[in-house]
């Protein structure tokens, strides 16, 4: 079958896209931002409710942000005291996304010459994710908590309409449901109203292709596996 151009290019966009865990400094304009979200809003909502909002962090305030949080994660025994607002993952891990997550993480680690007995070295590039990873761009996502869990698969359509906007500008992300942990420092720094509940964060930037955790390719199962035709 014979492909436009424009397939090719919003195909080129979606399988582009991955988790990026180093950038460049270099800025992103805001004019650029501005217009990625706009285009991001067009995700499909039920009934157009639009259940999103989005803090876009830059300069002083995303720096106030990620101190604030490593202050605490570097400090074990602060960091117990905070625990995630919701469960993003199952609380009993069964086959065959245990051994997803895992082979992920370790081909993650192998690159970065961490083994297993380096806790230490683990835990200083976990706790990347709240410089998140170096990006010029931090973006924080809150929801009104009277939303129910249709809006939360809204939103994700919307989160995946930014990482894909963002690939058509050569631009990267990395979306971070770590930062759900320290909601209340979130929450706090930012000045978030009662009603708002932390959904994640998001670093955005220009890629630093020189970084070899950049060079992580993760699996994707073929189509036959997940995926019934029923005629």
């Amino acid at each position: 079958m014979n492909s436009t151009p424009d397939q090719q290019a919003v195909d080129a966009a979606i399988t582009s896209r991955r988790s990026i865990r180093a950038y460049l400094p270099t800025p992103v304009p805001r004019a650029e931002l501005e217009q990625l979200l706009e285009v991001a809003a067009r995700a499909p909502s039920g009934t157009n409710t639009q259940p999103w909002k989005v803090y876009v962090l830059s300069g002083a305030k995303r720096r106030e942000l990620s101190e604030r949080i490593l202050a605490v994660h570097s400090d074990p025994a602060q960091a117990a005291g905070f625990t995630e607002e919701y469960a993003y993952y199952p609380r009993q891990w069964v086959s065959p996304f245990i051994e997803r997550r895992r082979k992920v993480g370790w081909d993650l680690y192998a690159l970065l010459g961490l083994t297993r007995d380096n806790k230490a070295g683990m835990a200083a590039q976990h706790g990347r994710n709240y410089d998140f990873f170096g990006a010029p761009v931090g973006l924080i996502f809150t929801i009104d908590r009277v939303m129910e869990q249709g809006s939360w698969l809204d939103y994700g359509m919307f989160l995946q309409n930014i990482m894909v906007a963002a690939r058509g500008r050569g631009l990267d992300t990395c979306p971070q449901a770590a930062f759900t942990q320290y909601h209340k420092i979130i929450a706090e720094v930012l000045g978030l109203p009662a009603n708002e509940a932390l959904v994640c964060g998001m670093s955005l930037g220009y890629a630093d292709h020189g970084k070899v955790e950049n060079s992580l390719v993760t699996e994707r199962e073929p189509v036959a596996s997940f995926v019934n035709f029923v005629d």
